[in-house]
């Protein structure tokens, strides 16, 4: 009996274990796809290859960045100590889906992140701080999006405490962690960016030729 259980418990943290990483592969995925778009569509203009490659760093980061809120964010899991940083963070900012799944958690990122970006810059001067805040933006902003398509929805009006979610019926919602999450939406957004840089193949050739020096 004892063991029977030991083995559930042992699936059921396996399980747990693998939705959070299914999640945090769906943010790194939506995070990047929204950057291409933003990417492909802007006004034309040059940025070093330097400001490419930390863009799309910064980017991802933004991704997860939401996520900080709960212990078991794949980033606490990765860092020696997350374990307790993980609880602090989660304390101080209200709980998981609070303040940093809200606007007011964009603003107040968003100015920490340009503060250190400010911080950073006499050390990589070659990077362009001003897109790599922006891949940062696009990045958390795709993970509220992502979040307000699930059952539990996300706190856009802070301090007003209303979930907002779409559809707006909580019962055609997505489940975090879910087979409608791991095997429509992932596949999708993996068939999207197939889709979409395909028919875009030129202009990136274009902009990897001429954009990026």
């Amino acid at each position: 009996m004892v063991n029977a259980t030991t083995h559930y418990a042992l699936s059921a943290l396996k399980f747990a274990k693998l939705s959070v990483t299914m999640t945090a592969r769906t943010h790194d995925l939506a995070a990047i796809t929204a950057l291409g778009i933003v990417f492909l569509v802007m006004p034309e203009q040059t940025m070093t290859l330097a400001t490419a490659i930390v863009a799309v760093f910064a980017n991802l980061i933004g991704g997860i960045t939401p996520d900080i809120d709960q212990p078991t964010a794949p980033l606490w899991r990765n860092l020696p100590i997350g374990k307790y940083l993980g609880k602090i963070f989660d304390t101080l900012l209200g709980g998981h889906r609070f303040l940093t799944h809200s606007i007011l958690g964009l603003a107040l990122f968003g100015y920490l992140f340009h503060t250190l970006l400010i911080f950073l810059h006499p050390i990589m001067s070659s990077v362009n701080i001003g897109f790599v805040w922006w891949a940062f933006m696009i990045g958390m902003l795709s993970h509220l999006f992502m979040d307000t398509l699930t059952k539990e929805g996300v706190p856009w009006l802070l301090p007003i405490p209303i979930k907002l979610g779409l559809p707006p019926l909580k019962k055609w919602r997505i489940t975090t962690g879910k087979w409608v999450e791991t095997l429509v939406v992932f596949p999708l957004l993996l068939v999207f960016n197939g889709w979409f840089y395909s028919t875009h193949y030129q202009q990136i050739l274009y902009i990897l030729h001429h954009r990026i020096v």
